[in-house]
């Protein structure tokens, strides 16, 4: 076979999404934009504003932040070299043969450019951000927003990336909705507000099965006491446990709390609690964040074995979790993180927050039987307001202009390019999921009455323009 045949036979290749990613599409990202429609509003009434920070950083902001013993540092984070800002890759690059040019022409191009690059350091390692909470600390110092009025309250919506095993409401590119309360005091009122405010999102979405679980993991002062006891307690069971909490015992041994192991459980539940071993001024704040909740009618359950494995988070810890996940039933997590800002070079200060995993979000909303009820709520109509049938040229020009009308009132609109016979018309309206049938054809331009049917029902009636818009609008709001 020549070469020429064998090229020819070759197929093209099969592109597809790459393995833990995929594409959201119509209908389901009506729900997504209704979801983060939603946020957008429920924390607008609560004083934040949106933040919209990078989608990578510099490694180190994460690998500080987040701790180079956890397993996002370690094994899940998209890290890359910045080629671009390496001399000698560079020179490699040009001094190869770039576009037929000559060595001589590309050491010109690296000469011109060569100071350029001298001003920064010879490469930078980057690295998609796995979350989003030290990259709003990194912007609350670069931009001196402490001189802003305290406390900033700033939320975020956007993706982020761990190399992780996927699963079933996890993907290694997925979403976060997220919000930080930075700087001002740390006084119980703002971590039940940051609650309140997560639950009353949750609520206007109704979320079924919503469970917010809390606890206090303490500070310095009576933290380290308690992990040391809790490790030499776990030295006394270490033998029994699996490998992931025996090298826990040493690195972290809070995350020993976080086991799912079943045969560890009967163990944990027998090891004893922080809240038993809180200091005055943690226990006092404790229980002021559970009056602040009570008094905003915050339903909560106390959660012992909910911690947080790193030293800056501290006191407030909270999770949320939402029906139709499995064990993985998770939908928020927030707490309070006092020393994170100083931790990354900034001044003291104050800082508590949450993030919610949007795609377990949104999976709970669509399994939810409820959210699926005729209500409509939970699942967002995807299918369009008014499909226009024109027939004949004069209807045309009338199916354009009130197709425009029809829009900027607010209403989707079908409006087919070309024209078609009233039977097919109907038949794509109906596939299109369209609730109404706007008929034009010579009848309804002369008389300046224009049939509107019902698909639902079949029913027709004859309206004129601001009749019809009228109608659509009461229909719209219920009336």
């Amino acid at each position: 076979m020549s070469e020429g045949a064998a090229k020819k036979e070759e197929k093209p290749r099969k592109f597809q999404a790459i393995r833990g990613t995929r594409d959201l599409l119509p209908p389901e990202t009506a729900l997504w934009n209704r979801v983060e429609q939603t946020a957008h509003e429920v924390f607008a009434t609560f004083g934040f504003g949106e933040i919209r920070p990078p989608i990578f950083e510099g490694t180190e902001l994460f690998s500080r932040s987040i701790g180079l013993d956890t397993d996002v540092v370690s094994k899940e984070m998209y890290t890359f070299f910045d080629p671009f800002r390496d001399l000698e890759y560079l020179e490699k690059l040009l001094g190869t043969s770039v576009g037929g040019q000559s060595s001589e022409s590309a050491a010109e191009r690296i000469k011109a450019i060569r100071g350029e690059f001298e001003k920064v350091s010879p490469g930078e390692l980057l690295t998609l951000r796995p979350e989003a909470t030290a990259s709003v600390c990194r912007a609350y110092i670069e931009h001196n927003m402490q001189q802003l009025p305290q406390p900033v309250k700033l939320y975020y919506m956007g993706p982020m990336f761990r190399r992780e095993r996927p699963q079933k409401g996890r993907y290694r590119q997925f979403y976060q909705i997220g919000a930080e309360v930075l700087g001002g005091s740390d006084a119980p009122a703002i971590d039940a507000e940051v609650i309140e405010m997560v639950m009353t999102f949750f609520d206007r979405l109704e979320l079924q099965g919503v469970q917010l679980d809390i606890n206090s993991i303490g500070d310095r002062n009576c933290r380290p006491k308690y992990v040391e006891l809790l490790r030499a307690e776990l030295l006394k069971v270490k033998d029994k446990l699996g490998a992931d909490s025996q090298r826990r015992i040493e690195t972290n041994p809070l995350r020993v709390l976080d086991s799912k192991v079943k045969e560890e459980q009967p163990i944990i539940e027998k090891l004893p609690r922080i809240a038993d071993h809180l200091c005055e001024d943690c226990a006092a704040h404790y229980a002021a964040v559970k009056h602040q909740l009570e008094m905003r009618g915050v339903i909560y359950r106390e959660n012992w074995r909910l911690v947080r494995g790193l030293d800056y988070y501290m006191r407030t810890t909270f999770e949320i979790t939402a029906q139709g996940l499995g064990s993985q039933n998770a939908v928020c997590g927030g707490g309070r993180y006092d020393g994170l800002v100083e931790l990354l070079g900034g001044p003291a200060t104050k800082g508590i927050g949450f993030a919610i995993g949007e795609d377990r979000l949104i999976l709970s909303l669509q399994e939810s039987t409820s959210s699926l009820s005729a209500s409509g709520k939970g699942v967002v109509a995807t299918g369009r307001d008014v499909y226009i049938a024109w027939m004949g040229e004069r209807a045309h020009a009338t199916a354009i202009r009130a197709a425009k009308d029809l829009r900027k009132a607010g209403f989707s609109v079908e409006l087919p390019p070309v024209e078609q016979k009233l039977g097919k018309a109907l038949g794509q309206a109906d596939k299109l999921g369209a609730k109404y049938a706007l008929i034009l054809g010579d009848n309804e331009v002369s008389e300046g009455l224009w049939t509107l049917k019902t698909l639902a029902d079949g029913s027709q009636q004859k309206l004129t323009e601001p009749q019809l818009l009228d109608f659509l609008g009461k229909e719209r709001s219920g009336e």
